[in-house]
Protein backbone atom coordinates (compact mmCIF):
# COMPACT_ATOMS: atom_id res chain seq x y z
CA UNK A 1 0.00 0.00 0.00
CA UNK A 2 1.13 3.48 -0.88
CA UNK A 3 -0.21 5.17 2.30
CA UNK A 4 -0.55 2.65 4.90
CA UNK A 5 1.85 0.35 6.44
CA UNK A 6 2.52 -2.11 9.01
CA UNK A 7 1.37 -2.44 11.49
CA UNK A 8 4.96 -2.17 13.31
CA UNK A 9 6.18 -2.45 16.54
CA UNK A 10 5.88 1.08 17.83
CA UNK A 11 7.98 2.20 21.58
CA UNK A 12 4.85 3.78 22.82
CA UNK A 13 1.72 2.04 20.56
CA UNK A 14 2.12 -1.32 20.37
CA UNK A 15 1.74 -3.02 16.95
CA UNK A 16 0.65 0.56 15.27
CA UNK A 17 -0.99 0.63 12.14
CA UNK A 18 0.23 3.32 10.61
CA UNK A 19 -0.96 6.42 7.71
CA UNK A 20 1.33 8.29 5.95
CA UNK A 21 -0.73 11.62 4.70
CA UNK A 22 2.46 13.32 3.56
CA UNK A 23 5.21 12.54 0.83
CA UNK A 24 8.77 11.74 2.50
CA UNK A 25 10.36 15.36 4.18
CA UNK A 26 7.41 17.30 3.58
CA UNK A 27 8.45 18.84 6.66
CA UNK A 28 8.44 22.69 8.14
CA UNK A 29 11.40 21.55 10.09
CA UNK A 30 14.86 20.09 9.39
CA UNK A 31 15.71 18.50 12.65
CA UNK A 32 19.38 17.60 13.31
CA UNK A 33 18.96 14.33 14.36
CA UNK A 34 16.00 13.48 11.78
CA UNK A 35 16.37 9.65 10.69
CA UNK A 36 14.33 10.41 7.43
CA UNK A 37 17.71 12.87 6.56
CA UNK A 38 17.52 16.58 5.61
CA UNK A 39 14.29 18.66 4.99
CA UNK A 40 14.79 19.93 1.14
CA UNK A 41 13.40 22.32 1.31
CA UNK A 42 10.58 23.59 3.79
CA UNK A 43 7.24 23.25 3.88
CA UNK A 44 4.88 25.38 6.01
CA UNK A 45 1.90 25.70 3.19
CA UNK A 46 -1.12 23.12 4.15
CA UNK A 47 -2.45 21.03 1.39
CA UNK A 48 -4.16 17.76 1.01
CA UNK A 49 -0.70 16.56 -0.33
CA UNK A 50 -1.91 13.57 -0.97
CA UNK A 51 -5.65 11.62 -1.68
CA UNK A 52 -8.08 10.96 1.24
CA UNK A 53 -10.12 8.52 -0.37
CA UNK A 54 -7.36 6.46 -1.23
CA UNK A 55 -5.91 6.67 2.36
CA UNK A 56 -9.34 6.29 3.78
CA UNK A 57 -9.70 3.30 1.48
CA UNK A 58 -6.37 1.56 2.33
CA UNK A 59 -6.78 2.27 5.63
CA UNK A 60 -10.33 -0.29 5.74
CA UNK A 61 -8.43 -2.42 3.61
CA UNK A 62 -6.17 -3.16 6.28
CA UNK A 63 -8.29 -3.32 8.96
CA UNK A 64 -10.32 -5.88 7.39
CA UNK A 65 -6.93 -7.81 6.82
CA UNK A 66 -6.58 -8.08 10.72
CA UNK A 67 -7.66 -10.54 13.24
CA UNK A 68 -8.81 -8.15 16.32
CA UNK A 69 -5.68 -8.08 18.57
CA UNK A 70 -3.28 -7.83 15.86
CA UNK A 71 -3.73 -3.64 15.73
CA UNK A 72 -3.42 -1.43 19.00
CA UNK A 73 -3.41 1.60 17.82
CA UNK A 74 -4.40 3.22 14.36
CA UNK A 75 -1.55 6.19 13.92
CA UNK A 76 -1.00 9.17 11.49
CA UNK A 77 2.32 9.58 11.05
CA UNK A 78 4.36 11.31 8.95
CA UNK A 79 7.09 10.69 7.05
CA UNK A 80 7.26 14.74 7.14
CA UNK A 81 4.97 16.89 9.03
CA UNK A 82 1.69 15.00 9.51
CA UNK A 83 -0.64 18.42 10.33
CA UNK A 84 0.30 19.73 7.09
CA UNK A 85 -2.38 17.80 5.36
CA UNK A 86 -5.26 20.35 5.27
CA UNK A 87 -7.63 16.94 5.51
CA UNK A 88 -6.42 15.62 8.99
CA UNK A 89 -9.02 16.25 10.94
CA UNK A 90 -11.51 14.43 7.92
CA UNK A 91 -9.52 11.49 7.95
CA UNK A 92 -9.17 11.33 11.49
CA UNK A 93 -12.97 11.44 11.80
CA UNK A 94 -13.05 8.77 9.10
CA UNK A 95 -10.93 6.34 10.96
CA UNK A 96 -12.74 6.21 14.30
CA UNK A 97 -15.83 6.02 11.94
CA UNK A 98 -14.04 2.43 10.89
CA UNK A 99 -12.93 0.84 13.91
CA UNK A 100 -12.99 1.21 17.34
CA UNK A 101 -9.08 0.79 17.65
CA UNK A 102 -7.66 4.05 19.61
CA UNK A 103 -6.12 6.42 16.69
CA UNK A 104 -3.11 8.53 17.66
CA UNK A 105 -1.52 11.47 15.96
CA UNK A 106 2.33 12.22 16.04
CA UNK A 107 3.55 15.53 15.12
CA UNK A 108 6.12 18.38 15.65
CA UNK A 109 3.57 20.38 17.07
CA UNK A 110 3.95 23.01 15.42
CA UNK A 111 1.13 24.29 14.03
CA UNK A 112 -0.95 23.71 17.43
CA UNK A 113 -0.98 27.76 17.39
CA UNK A 114 -3.64 27.26 14.53
CA UNK A 115 -7.14 27.19 16.40
CA UNK A 116 -8.52 24.59 13.00
CA UNK A 117 -5.16 22.82 13.66
CA UNK A 118 -5.88 22.14 17.57
CA UNK A 119 -9.19 21.78 16.42
CA UNK A 120 -8.79 19.02 14.04
CA UNK A 121 -7.00 16.64 16.69
CA UNK A 122 -9.12 16.65 19.15
CA UNK A 123 -10.98 13.51 18.11
CA UNK A 124 -7.64 11.69 18.27
CA UNK A 125 -7.14 9.64 21.25
CA UNK A 126 -3.29 10.72 21.98
CA UNK A 127 -1.87 13.40 20.73
CA UNK A 128 2.49 13.14 20.77
CA UNK A 129 4.05 16.53 20.05
CA UNK A 130 7.65 17.28 20.09
CA UNK A 131 9.46 19.93 22.63
CA UNK A 132 13.58 19.53 22.40
CA UNK A 133 14.20 22.87 23.75
CA UNK A 134 12.98 25.38 26.65
CA UNK A 135 14.20 28.66 24.20
CA UNK A 136 14.39 29.91 21.33
CA UNK A 137 17.54 29.64 20.44
CA UNK A 138 18.32 25.86 21.25
CA UNK A 139 14.91 25.49 18.90
CA UNK A 140 16.34 26.85 16.56
CA UNK A 141 19.61 25.00 16.48
CA UNK A 142 18.34 21.66 17.20
CA UNK A 143 14.58 21.48 15.05
CA UNK A 144 15.61 24.19 12.39
CA UNK A 145 12.24 25.72 11.81
CA UNK A 146 10.52 27.92 8.89
CA UNK A 147 10.63 31.02 10.14
CA UNK A 148 7.21 31.19 10.53
CA UNK A 149 7.18 28.51 13.41
CA UNK A 150 8.44 30.45 16.17
CA UNK A 151 9.42 28.93 20.05
CA UNK A 152 6.66 31.18 21.40
CA UNK A 153 4.29 29.89 18.73
CA UNK A 154 5.07 26.78 19.40
CA UNK A 155 5.02 26.68 23.05
CA UNK A 156 1.24 28.81 22.95
CA UNK A 157 0.07 26.36 20.91
CA UNK A 158 1.05 23.46 23.14
CA UNK A 159 -0.90 25.18 25.97
CA UNK A 160 -3.60 25.92 24.03
CA UNK A 161 -4.07 22.53 23.24
CA UNK A 162 -3.78 21.25 26.79
CA UNK A 163 -6.25 23.36 27.54
CA UNK A 164 -8.79 22.03 25.21
CA UNK A 165 -8.09 18.28 24.56
CA UNK A 166 -9.31 15.74 27.02
CA UNK A 167 -6.97 13.18 25.22
CA UNK A 168 -3.51 11.64 26.15
CA UNK A 169 -1.01 14.15 25.52
CA UNK A 170 2.37 12.63 25.37
CA UNK A 171 5.02 14.94 24.52
CA UNK A 172 8.27 13.84 23.20
CA UNK A 173 11.66 15.16 23.91
CA UNK A 174 14.75 13.70 21.77
CA UNK A 175 17.96 13.58 23.91
CA UNK A 176 20.64 15.00 22.44
CA UNK A 177 24.54 14.88 24.04
CA UNK A 178 25.93 18.24 24.99
CA UNK A 179 23.26 19.31 23.74
CA UNK A 180 19.91 19.30 25.12
CA UNK A 181 20.86 16.93 28.30
CA UNK A 182 22.99 19.04 30.31
CA UNK A 183 21.34 20.78 34.03
CA UNK A 184 20.39 24.24 32.22
CA UNK A 185 18.96 23.29 29.49
CA UNK A 186 16.73 19.94 30.58
CA UNK A 187 15.39 22.69 33.29
CA UNK A 188 14.31 25.21 30.77
CA UNK A 189 12.54 22.49 28.97
CA UNK A 190 10.65 20.88 32.63
CA UNK A 191 9.88 25.03 32.88
CA UNK A 192 8.04 25.47 29.61
CA UNK A 193 6.34 21.43 30.41
CA UNK A 194 4.85 22.94 33.61
CA UNK A 195 3.40 25.33 32.07
CA UNK A 196 1.94 22.56 29.22
CA UNK A 197 0.63 20.32 31.65
CA UNK A 198 1.53 17.07 29.51
CA UNK A 199 -0.06 13.77 30.69
CA UNK A 200 3.47 12.23 30.07
CA UNK A 201 6.71 12.98 28.59
CA UNK A 202 8.84 10.06 26.88
CA UNK A 203 12.27 10.90 26.77
CA UNK A 204 13.81 9.35 23.27
CA UNK A 205 17.11 8.60 22.10
CA UNK A 206 18.33 8.88 18.42
CA UNK A 207 18.92 5.37 17.83
CA UNK A 208 18.79 5.56 14.04
CA UNK A 209 21.14 7.60 11.46
CA UNK A 210 20.85 11.11 11.83
CA UNK A 211 20.55 13.92 9.22
CA UNK A 212 23.50 15.44 10.83
CA UNK A 213 26.68 12.88 11.93
CA UNK A 214 27.59 14.94 15.13
CA UNK A 215 24.49 14.42 16.61
CA UNK A 216 24.86 11.74 19.61
CA UNK A 217 22.26 10.33 22.01
CA UNK A 218 23.03 11.17 25.49
CA UNK A 219 24.48 8.71 27.84
CA UNK A 220 23.50 6.96 31.08
CA UNK A 221 24.17 10.17 33.10
CA UNK A 222 22.30 12.22 30.96
CA UNK A 223 19.19 10.18 31.11
CA UNK A 224 19.02 9.79 34.59
CA UNK A 225 19.75 13.74 34.86
CA UNK A 226 16.60 14.06 32.06
CA UNK A 227 14.49 11.65 34.33
CA UNK A 228 15.13 13.28 37.53
CA UNK A 229 14.33 16.70 36.58
CA UNK A 230 11.32 16.29 34.10
CA UNK A 231 9.63 14.13 37.15
CA UNK A 232 7.78 11.32 37.71
CA UNK A 233 5.76 11.86 34.62
CA UNK A 234 9.26 10.86 32.33
CA UNK A 235 10.17 7.80 31.24
CA UNK A 236 12.47 6.63 28.89
CA UNK A 237 11.60 5.35 25.91
CA UNK A 238 13.98 2.32 24.71
CA UNK A 239 13.49 0.78 20.83
CA UNK A 240 10.70 -1.30 19.96
CA UNK A 241 11.39 -5.40 19.73
CA UNK A 242 8.55 -7.01 17.50
CA UNK A 243 6.95 -7.90 14.22
CA UNK A 244 7.18 -5.94 11.07
CA UNK A 245 4.13 -6.85 9.02
CA UNK A 246 5.14 -6.86 5.30
CA UNK A 247 1.89 -7.88 3.79
CA UNK A 248 -0.67 -5.85 1.84
CA UNK A 249 1.84 -4.66 -0.56
CA UNK A 250 2.06 -7.07 -4.34
CA UNK A 251 5.52 -7.26 -3.85
CA UNK A 252 7.84 -7.97 -0.77
CA UNK A 253 10.23 -5.35 -1.63
CA UNK A 254 7.60 -2.28 -2.18
CA UNK A 255 6.50 -3.66 1.78
CA UNK A 256 9.67 -3.18 3.12
CA UNK A 257 10.05 0.30 1.37
CA UNK A 258 6.85 1.21 2.63
CA UNK A 259 8.12 0.82 6.02
CA UNK A 260 11.73 2.25 5.95
CA UNK A 261 10.39 5.24 4.19
CA UNK A 262 8.82 5.89 7.19
CA UNK A 263 11.31 4.07 9.75
CA UNK A 264 14.76 3.46 8.74
CA UNK A 265 15.60 -0.35 9.79
CA UNK A 266 18.71 -1.90 11.35
CA UNK A 267 19.56 -4.73 9.18
CA UNK A 268 19.43 -7.50 11.47
CA UNK A 269 15.65 -6.53 12.57
CA UNK A 270 14.88 -6.47 8.69
CA UNK A 271 16.50 -10.25 8.15
CA UNK A 272 14.27 -10.87 11.50
CA UNK A 273 11.40 -9.65 9.82
CA UNK A 274 12.52 -12.27 6.99
CA UNK A 275 12.95 -14.81 9.28
CA UNK A 276 9.83 -16.98 8.22
CA UNK A 277 12.11 -17.31 4.57
CA UNK A 278 15.14 -19.46 4.02
CA UNK A 279 18.28 -17.49 4.75
CA UNK A 280 18.76 -18.01 0.77
CA UNK A 281 15.51 -16.13 0.15
CA UNK A 282 16.85 -13.45 2.47
CA UNK A 283 20.07 -13.10 0.14
CA UNK A 284 18.14 -12.31 -2.65
CA UNK A 285 15.34 -10.22 -1.00
CA UNK A 286 18.21 -7.53 0.32
CA UNK A 287 19.95 -8.34 -2.86
CA UNK A 288 16.36 -6.99 -4.57
CA UNK A 289 15.91 -4.30 -2.39
CA UNK A 290 19.47 -3.09 -3.20
CA UNK A 291 18.77 -3.31 -6.89
CA UNK A 292 15.43 -1.71 -6.74
CA UNK A 293 16.55 2.13 -6.37
CA UNK A 294 14.23 1.94 -3.82
CA UNK A 295 16.65 2.12 -1.21
CA UNK A 296 19.98 2.91 0.25
CA UNK A 297 22.10 1.37 3.12
CA UNK A 298 23.49 4.13 5.87
CA UNK A 299 26.29 2.98 8.19
CA UNK A 300 26.25 4.24 11.59
CA UNK A 301 29.14 2.59 14.04
CA UNK A 302 29.47 0.09 11.52
CA UNK A 303 25.56 -1.12 12.07
CA UNK A 304 23.73 -0.91 8.74
CA UNK A 305 20.81 0.90 8.28
CA UNK A 306 18.07 0.68 5.41
CA UNK A 307 16.39 3.91 4.55
CA UNK A 308 14.15 5.20 1.57
CA UNK A 309 16.50 6.14 -1.17
CA UNK A 310 15.26 9.19 -1.37
CA UNK A 311 16.17 10.41 1.91
CA UNK A 312 19.11 12.52 2.39
CA UNK A 313 21.85 12.12 4.45
CA UNK A 314 24.39 14.64 3.91
CA UNK A 315 27.39 11.67 4.58
CA UNK A 316 25.85 8.83 2.60
CA UNK A 317 28.50 6.34 1.43
CA UNK A 318 30.64 6.50 4.93
CA UNK A 319 30.25 4.93 8.66
CA UNK A 320 28.09 8.34 10.50
CA UNK A 321 29.91 6.81 13.64
CA UNK A 322 33.40 7.56 12.36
Amino acid sequence: MKYVFGPVPSRRLGQSLGIDPVPLKTCNWNCVYCQLGRTRPLTNEREDFLPVEEIIDQVKEALDAHKPGEIDWVTFVGSGETTLHASLGVMIRRVKMLTKIPVAVITNGSLLYLPEVRQELVGADAVLPTLDAGDAMLYRRINRPHPAITFNRIIDGLISFREQYQGKLWIEVMLIKDLNDTEVELKRIAWKLARIHPDEVHILLPDRPPSEPWVRPTDEEGLLRAQAILGDIARVIHPAAGTFDLSGSESLVDAIVGIITRHPMRESELVETLKQFSPEDVVVTLKRLEESGKAQVIKRYGIRFWSAMPAFYPTNGTDLGG
